[in-house]
């Protein structure tokens, strides 16, 4: 039975994307930055975690920077969900010049060899709009993979928005997602996967920052049987209405070693192209979860007003 906390989150996702997508853009952009900046004076449990993460980051910062940073990064944050719940109404030119990706030229050429790609991205800037952007610029459909959200008219939502935004949606969960991604990749496709956040306890453990933490394995293994080219992605903002990006060099699969080593040096890879972007634009890295191993052992959740 749906509990009165899922119905009103269903609900208030359905008022975004109904309601402010219908705005103007100027009046959605101060929505969207007043929300933000409500969210960042409450000092919430997720906004600590942000600016704990930007810590690691940014390790020099003082507690005035990290501050700004943690503003900032609500700010960016709260553009990427304004942006997300207004793309539907976004015209084809309007999403065709939203994006600017810099060595694109990495994804162009590995969609015309038809060897199939992968497209790997930390939670930065707006990976849906990069996504819109590929179907409508490349004219290239891809896959990609959900978390299953509560409740299930949630993740139902999230499924058709991105559907309608030219993806395939499969869900993470259930065992299967792998097998249709790898087919999708040896029949030449485009796969995309937010990849800096192990959700299946699974993961590869790399060095981030300087500190442990797991990544998932996905997209390693699947450029090592598949044979697909796999391309770290990252994303931020400028002062512009437009998006920045870079797609980073190919990660190439070792010559020799296990597939357990190989998996874990390409993996290793995959997180020192995220953090080259992320240490550039920590702003837009939108991380409000714990992450790094050593904030995830058992510990009591910090109460509002504490760093943790």
């Amino acid at each position: 039975m749906t509990s009165l906390r899922d119905r009103l989150v269903d609900g208030a996702y359905a008022l975004g994307w109904s309601a402010v997508k219908t705005l103007p853009e100027p009046v959605a952009v101060r929505l969207g930055r007043t929300v933000a900046d409500l969210a960042w004076r409450k000092r919430g449990k997720g906004v600590l975690r942000l600016e704990s993460n930007y810590a690691r980051v940014v390790p020099d910062a003082g507690p005035e920077r990290l501050a700004e940073l943690s503003r900032a990064g609500m700010r960016s944050y709260l553009r990427y969900w304004m942006e997300s719940f207004r793309l539907p109404a976004w015209s084809r030119e309007r999403v065709r010049t939203g994006f600017d990706p810099r060595d694109a030229h990495y994804l162009r050429d590995g969609i015309a060899s038809d060897r199939g790609v992968i497209l790997a991205l930390p939670h930065m800037g707006n990976w849906d709009l990069a996504g819109a952007w590929v179907t409508t610029e490349l004219e290239t459909p891809f896959t990609t993979v959900a978390e299953r959200l509560k409740p299930e008219s949630l993740y139902d939502r999230f499924v058709a928005y991105r559907e309608g935004l030219g993806m395939e949606v499969l869900p993470h969960s259930g065992g299967t997602a792998f097998g249709t991604l790898a087919r999708r990749l040896r029949d030449g496709g485009l796969v995309c996967l937010v990849a800096e956040r192990d959700l299946s306890a699974s993961g590869v453990e790399v060095k981030f920052f300087g500190e442990a933490t797991r990544m998932p394995a996905g997209p390693a293994l699947l450029a090592q049987q598949t044979g697909a080219l796999l391309l770290p992605v990252t994303l931020w903002y400028d002062d512009s209405p437009v998006m920045r990006g870079r797609v980073h060099p190919p990660v190439e699969v070792p010559e020799t070693g296990t597939r357990a080593e190989k998996t874990s040096v390409m993996t290793q890879a995959l997180a020192d192209a995220f953090a080259t972007g992320i240490s550039d634009h920590p702003e837009d890295w939108h991380m409000l979860q714990r992450l790094w191993l050593a904030d995830l052992e058992p510990r009591p959740e910090p109460s509002d007003g504490e760093r943790p």
